[in-house]
């Protein structure tokens, strides 16, 4: 397949115009995952002085909040008032918790459905309910139909994500993975700064959520002409179908019709042979200490990533401006892991290695300075470079993770590894609280964890300029192995 699609183009005018629409997906995906920060965030408010209520009821006499927007804090149907404050207030973060827990269960689920059902139809059906749960999100009449709804959008958006990311991919030659992968990733960042931008624009919540949510329906109808990854159709046996769609991509490129012909796989599924599933990660001992690694690593990126937005999120001034910093203080990560990952000196796993440890170094030195100086002198500026690094790290993660599966288990190391990367996010709002016991003790927990991962990450192989395997089987075939080896000296 790698020597068809460099026949075709590995990264042609055709390829680029599927790259440019997953991409841009990016951005939908971002306004969804970021719609909690500002459609919960909690305006300015008073209670009057006699405003001792016993009901929701009574409170809504009693409370005045700011009027410059408002949130589900504040919503105050006809039926029911909300006022998610005092002891309602861990509603807002129970609503985020559940969408966590939703992208818990789509990485779970969406991997091995695309690995057995096909990326393109998974995808598809993934984003069609995304912009269903969106819109209920949007019309929600209490609280508790919003909170299942961020659940369920949590699933799907989480587990879409995860299956246009592996199609950014497989689109492509291998040698465009590090630069597509990383393009994804910058178009997140930059898609948070889009909804902080929305935001500022658009004031009252259910509107905000609508506007939101509204672009996922052109990328629903525009995603029935993607094709199929034809890297999947062919460790499934289906050479023909992948044929056809490499003969897409070239003409897409602007080249004549191809002549060529692929030789099936030594890993090829027969028909009468099931898809490999996630067993498999635990039953190939190579897989299965490189799943273990990579599954703890993920779970520090996201631990010490949300964990260092909250501790950032204590930045004074406009509330969207500091929304959108948190998105644009990523964007300078991703020039610098496109130059260093494609480097042999290098590569993946040093470049990973360097930018964890200078996360964990940045969070721990954050114990030497004062707690009451600027910006510039305080912990939240090496708050924002640990965030920064740890943004790298993750970039590089991702394209990692996919070159060191092979492709009939992409789908599925990918999803155990984000399905371990939500348990970071999901604990990683538990560690601010420790502040209490000294307002360094958050910082030096994120610091260790980077440290710990990335001295882990030194036990993983290099994937740079190296083969990626098709099947199980090219994990041990001769020429994989040579081709490793040859690298390696």
């Amino acid at each position: 397949v790698e020597e068809a699609l460099g026949a075709a183009g590995p990264f042609g005018r055709g390829q680029r115009r599927l790259t440019a629409f997953l991409v841009l997906l990016q951005v939908y995906v971002a306004c969804q995952s970021m719609l909690i920060v500002l459609v919960g965030a909690v305006p300015k408010y008073h209670v009057d002085p006699e405003g001792i209520a016993a009901s929701r009821a009574e409170l809504a006499r009693h409370i005045h909040f700011a009027s410059n927007f408002t949130s589900i804090v504040t919503e105050a149907s006809t039926s029911f008032s909300w006022y998610l404050i005092d002891q309602e207030a861990y509603k807002v973060s129970l609503a985020s918790s559940l969408f966590f827990a939703g992208l818990l269960i789509g990485n779970i689920t969406f991997g091995p459905l695309s690995d057995k059902l096909g990326r393109k139809p998974v995808c598809i059906s993934g984003l069609f309910f995304d912009v269903i749960f969106g819109y209920v999100t949007a019309l929600a009449p209490n609280y508790d139909i919003f909170a299942v709804s961020r659940f369920f959008v949590g699933i799907v958006n989480g587990g879409m994500a995860l299956v246009s990311f592996v199609l950014t991919q497989e689109y492509v030659g291998k040698s465009f993975w590090s630069f597509t992968g990383s393009l994804t990733n910058l178009t997140f960042a930059v898609g948070i700064a889009v909804y902080a931008l929305l935001g500022y624009c658009v004031r009252e919540w259910r509107y905000l959520a609508f506007v939101s949510n509204t672009p996922g329906v052109f990328f629903l109808l525009l995603s029935f002409m993607l094709p199929e990854s034809p890297r999947w159709l062919y460790s499934q046996g289906k050479t023909a179908e992948a044929e056809d769609v490499l003969q897409y991509i070239a003409l897409g490129n602007g080249k004549e019709r191809l002549n060529l012909k692929l030789k099936p796989s030594a890993g090829t599924l027969r028909q009468d042979e099931s898809a490999p599933g996630m067993l498999n990660l635990v039953k190939h001992p190579v897989l299965r200490w490189r799943t273990v690694v990579l599954m703890y690593i993920w779970y520090v990126c996201s631990f010490v990533y949300y964990g260092l937005t909250l501790n950032a999120g204590e930045l004074r001034g406009n509330l969207y401006l500091n929304v959108a910093l948190s998105g644009l203080v990523e964007v300078p990560a991703f020039p610098l892991c496109m130059f260093f990952i494609e480097k042999s000196w290098s590569g993946r796993r040093r470049t990973m290695t360097c930018f964890l440890l200078f996360a964990g170094f940045a969070c721990i030195f954050t114990m030497f300075l004062p707690m009451n100086a600027g910006l510039l002198l305080g912990p939240t500026f090496l708050a924002l470079c640990g965030k920064m690094m740890v943004s790298a790290a993750f970039n590089i993660l991702y394209i990692y993770t996919s070159e060191l599966y092979p492709t009939v288990l992409r789908n599925a190391g990918l999803g155990v590894c984000s399905m371990s990367c939500r348990f970071g996010g999901i604990l990683a709002p538990f560690v601010p609280s420790m502040k209490s016991l000294s307002p360094s003790v958050p910082f030096v927990v994120f610091g260790i964890s980077g440290l710990s991962a990335g001295f882990l990450t030194l036990l993983l192989p290099e994937t740079l300029n190296k083969p990626i395997a098709e099947s199980i089987e090219d994990l041990q075939s001769p020429r994989y192995q040579v081709l490793k080896n040859e690298e390696a000296e």
